[in-house]
C-alpha cells in the first residue's frame, strides 16, 4: 500500500468534511458568491462553449491531423528561426480575437505536435491580447492613448515572454532541439495550400460568429459587419462544405444534407426560441453534429481521426474549465449584462486597491486579472467602469495586459498541459511584466 497516497486521499476527505461542516450557509455573502458561481457558469456555458469552445475544439483536433509535423517545427519548433516563429506566433495568435480559454485548445494541439516552448507561448498569449478586434475596441472607447499603449505591451510581451520562457528552461529546449534534429520529415499527404484554406476558413467561421456587438453610437464599418455576421458566416460555411467534398473527399450527398439540417434549424430557431440570443446556438449544434457524424462515419481513417482528436481536445479541457469558471465566479462575483453578483472578494476591495499609480496598485491590478476571466472583449467595458470608479490609468493597462491572456480555469488547463512549473513561471513573467508596464504608463 502507497502510505503517501493514502495519506493524501485522507487529507482529501478531512479537507471536504470540514469545508462541509463549516460551511457559512447563515452568511449572506456566502449565499449570494454561490449564486454567482452558478450565474457564472450558465453564462458561460450558454455564451461561449457552443459559438467559441466547439469550433476551437474542431480547429484544434483539423491542426493536429491535418497539419503535418513538419510543418509545425518548420514555423514553430525549437529549431525554426526565432524571428520567424515568434512572428508567425504573434500574427497567427494575433487574428483569432479569442478569450483565454478559447486560445487553449489550438496551444495544446501545436505545443504537442512538437512546437518550442518559447514560440508556443508566444501564440498562447497573443492569441487573447493581441486580438485586432479588442485592440481597435480598446481605442475607440478608453482612447487612443490607451489603445496604443495597449498595443505596443502586448505585441512586445508576447515576444519577451516567450523568449523569456525559452531561456529559462534552455535545457529542455535543448533537448528538444536535438531529437527534432533526428526527425525525419514524412512526406506532405496534401499540399499545405489545401490544408491552410480548411484551416482558414475554420478560423474565419469562428471569428464572424463572434463578432461582438458594436457601441451604440456606432454606425461604421464594425456596427455593418455586425448586422450581417450570419450572412457573411453562412457564406463561410458554404466554402467550409466545398472544402470538406473537395479536399476531405465526404460524400456530396451527405455534406448537402447536413447544410440542409443546418439551414432548416435556423429558420425553425427564428420562429419557435423565445429568447433572441439562444436562437443561433441552435443551428450552430445542428451543424457541429452533422459535421461531427459526417466524419465519425467517414471511410477514411483521417476524417475520423478529425472527430476524435477534437474529442480528445474537449475531455481534456472542458472539465478543468467548468471547475474554474465556477471558482471564478464564487471568488470574484458575475456581472454581466444587467445581473450583477458579488463574489466572497468584496468589489470594495478590489477598487480601492487598484487606484493610483503605486506599484502596489499596478501588481494588484495585474495579479486579479490574471485569475479572473474575461470573455473575448468584455475587459475594456469593465475597465471603463473601473476607471470611472477611481482606478489609475497605469494598473488599467497593467489589467488589459494581464487580465485577458489568463485566468484561473486557463491556468488550471495550461498547468495540466505544460506542467506546474512551467505554468508558474509564465503566470509570473505575465504578471511581472504587465505591473512593470502599468508603472511605467501610468508615471508618464
Amino acid at each position: 500500500m502507497d502510505s503517501k497516497k493514502e495519506l493524501r486521499i485522507l487529507l482529501w476527505i478531512i479537507a471536504v468534511f470540514t469545508a462541509f461542516f463549516f460551511m457559512p450557509l447563515d452568511s449572506a455573502r456566502f449565499t449570494t458568491a454561490l449564486d454567482a458561481a452558478l450565474d457564472l457558469s450558465k453564462w458561460y456555458a450558454r455564451e461561449h462553449v457552443v459559438m467559441c469552445l466547439l469550433p476551437a475544439f474542431f480547429i484544434a483536433g483539423a491542426i493536429a491531423v491535418f497539419v503535418s509535423r513538419t510543418s509545425v517545427l518548420k514555423y514553430f519548433g525549437a529549431n525554426a528561426k526565432r524571428w520567424l516563429s515568434y512572428t508567425v506566433a504573434s500574427i497567427s495568435g494575433g487574428v483569432l480575437a479569442v478569450c483565454s480559454c478559447t486560445i487553449l485548445p489550438l496551444f495544446t494541439s501545436i505545443y504537442k505536435r512538437g512546437a518550442g516552448l518559447g514560440p508556443a507561448v508566444a501564440f498562447l498569449y497573443s492569441g487573447p491580447s493581441i486580438s485586432i478586434l479588442s485592440l481597435i475596441l480598446t481605442a475607440r472607447i478608453l482612447g487612443i492613448e490607451m489603445g496604443a499603449a495597449r498595443i505596443v505591451g502586448a505585441v512586445v510581451f508576447s515576444v519577451l515572454i516567450g523568449l523569456a520562457m525559452s531561456l529559462i528552461f534552455r535545457k529542455e529546449e535543448q533537448a528538444k532541439k536535438e531529437q527534432q534534429m533526428q526527425i525525419a520529415p514524412p512526406p506532405e499527404e496534401r499540399p499545405l495550400r489545401q490544408t491552410s484554406s480548411l484551416l482558414f476558413t475554420l478560423v474565419l467561421i469562428l471569428v464572424f460568429a463572434n463578432w461582438a456587438a458594436p457601441a451604440v453610437s456606432d454606425d461604421g464599418l464594425w456596427a455593418l459587419i455586425f448586422n450581417i455576421k450570419w450572412l457573411i458566416t453562412g457564406i463561410f460555411a458554404l466554402v467550409l462544405c466545398r472544402a470538406l467534398i473537395r479536399i476531405l473527399k465526404l460524400r456530396t450527398l451527405r455534406v448537402v444534407l447536413a447544410a440542409a439540417a443546418t439551414l432548416g434549424s435556423a429558420f425553425l430557431a427564428r420562429t419557435f426560441v423565445p429568447e433572441a440570443q439562444l436562437a443561433p446556438l441552435v443551428p450552430v449544434i445542428v451543424a457541429i453534429t452533422a459535421l461531427s457524424l459526417l466524419l465519425l462515419f467517414d471511410k477514411r481513417d483521417e476524417n475520423r481521426e478529425w472527430i476524435l482528436a477534437s474529442w480528445e481536445f474537449a475531455k481534456l479541457i472542458l472539465p478543468l474549465l467548468a471547475v474554474g469558471v465556477a471558482t471564478a465566479g464564487f471568488l470574484l462575483g458575475s456581472g454581466h449584462g444587467d445581473t450583477v453578483l458579488a463574489g466572497v472578494i468584496p468589489d470594495g476591495w478590489i477598487e480601492r486597491a487598484v487606484g493610483g499609480n503605486s506599484l502596489r496598485a499596478n501588481f494588484f491590478a495585474s495579479f486579479t486579472g490574471a485569475f479572473m476571466y474575461f470573455a473575448t472583449l468584455t475587459e475594456v467595458p469593465i475597465v471603463q467602469g473601473l476607471l470611472a470608479s477611481g482606478m489609475g490609468k497605469g494598473p488599467a493597462l497593467a489589467l488589459l495586459l494581464a487580465g485577458p491572456s489568463l485566468s484561473l480555469p486557463s491556468i488550471l488547463v495550461i498547468r495540466n498541459v505544460m506542467g506546474t512549473k512551467k505554468t508558474a513561471v509564465y503566470v509570473a513573467l505575465v504578471i511581472a511584466l504587465a505591473t512593470l508596464s502599468g508603472f511605467v504608463y501610468g508615471s508618464l
